[in-house]
This record gives structure tokens, C-alpha cells and sequence, in this order.
């Protein structure tokens, strides 16, 4: 099911990347590319819970579906910590921890799926921990303003991202430990 409302909505995420992105290029004031940008992260993210309750509720839930929503994630994260690490808003550290966790959790997920043990390594509570964290943190350091004359998002955002790396490593480590008895069994 190629074009469905949930597989749709999950593209949007994909093409938000270069909008996003490119916010930070228009010759708009800082506080306003920054509003935008926080603005438009928040509703593309959105749409990742919004595309998967569709997909279960008007059943259109489907293999294509499952594999480019997580995609489609990762893609948005990734390109948004990229655009962080560049306004010296996001530690480079940081960055390389959750975008190096993304792809080896990606690439043992397939080789996974590969040998028939997908089950082993299926999301799993802190993944979307993680996850959730991380969906708090970025528009928080976009946004990198007050917030209601008392949030500091900079602050808190900084205080996420790094709650959200150490999730991150340990939620790695949790896959890697479920996938070893696999591993271990294929090496020999």
C-alpha cells in the first residue's frame, strides 16, 4: 500500500527535512526561522504517532508502511540535530552518539530480519523512550528561546539531548544484548 493517508503523512516527514533545513537560510529574523522551524518540527513529528494510529484505524497498515515510518524518524532527527550541531546548539558528541546508534541499530535490525530473528531486536520501551525524549528535546533547542517568561529552552533542550543520548547508548546496549544469543549462534 504505496499511497495510503498513513504512508502519505509518513513522505510528509521525509520532505519536511529540506524545509526545515532551509528555514534557517531565509532571510527571516533568528527568532522567526527559529519559531518556524520549531513550529513545523513539532507538526511533521506529530504526524509520526498520527500516521501509525490511521494506519491501525482505517486499516491500512502495511510492510512498506512499517519499514519507511522508522525511516522517515531517523531521517527527521537526524537532519534536525545535523542543523543543531551547526548553530552550535547541540554538542557534536551528542549528535554522533544518536545518529551512530541509529544506524547500527538500523543495520543489525536488518541483518536481523535477514536470519530470521527480527523478534529479537523489535522496539522495545526504551527505543521509544528515546524516541520521546528526543521528539521534546529538538524542538526545545530550535525553538532556543524563553518560553512563557520562564522556560529556558536552551537550557532544557541541552539538558534532553543528553538525557536522550545516554537513552540512546542504553537502549543500543539492550538490542545488542538480545541479539547476542543470535549472533553468537551465526558466528560459530
Amino acid at each position: 500500500m504505496f499511497f495510503t493517508i498513513p504512508t502519505i503523512m509518513t513522505w510528509t516527514r521525509i520532505v519536511a527535512i529540506p524545509l526545515i533545513v532551509g528555514v534557517f537560510y531565509l532571510p527571516l529574523a533568528a527568532e522567526t526561522r527559529n519559531v518556524v522551524a520549531t513550529v513545523m518540527f513539532i507538526v511533521f513529528a506529530w504526524t509520526d504517532w498520527l500516521d501509525g494510529y490511521l494506519a491501525r484505524k482505517l486499516n491500512q497498515t502495511s510492510s512498506f508502511g512499517a519499514f519507511l515510518d522508522p525511516v522517515a524518524d531517523k531521517f527527521l532527527v537526524c537532519a534536525s540535530l545535523l542543523v543543531l550541531v551547526h548553530l552550535q546548539r547541540a554538542d557534536v558528541f551528542v549528535a554522533l552518539i544518536i545518529i551512530g546508534r541509529e544506524i547500527a541499530i538500523s543495520a543489525l535490525r536488518e541483518w536481523m530480519a535477514k536470519i530470521g530473528a527480527s523478534k529479537s531486536v523489535a522496539v522495545h520501551m526504551l527505543g521509544k523512550a528515546k524516541t520521546t525524549v528526543q521528539m521534546v528535546a529538538i524542538p526545545f533547542l530550535l525553538y532556543d528561546g524563553v518560553l512563557f517568561e520562564m522556560i529556558d529552552t536552551r537550557i532544557w533542550g541541552t539538558v534532553l539531548i543528553w538525557v536522550a543520548a545516554v537513552l540512546t547508548v542504553w537502549s543500543m546496549v539492550y538490542y545488542l544484548q538480545k541479539a547476542l544469543p543470535e549472533i553468537r549462534a551465526r558466528v560459530k
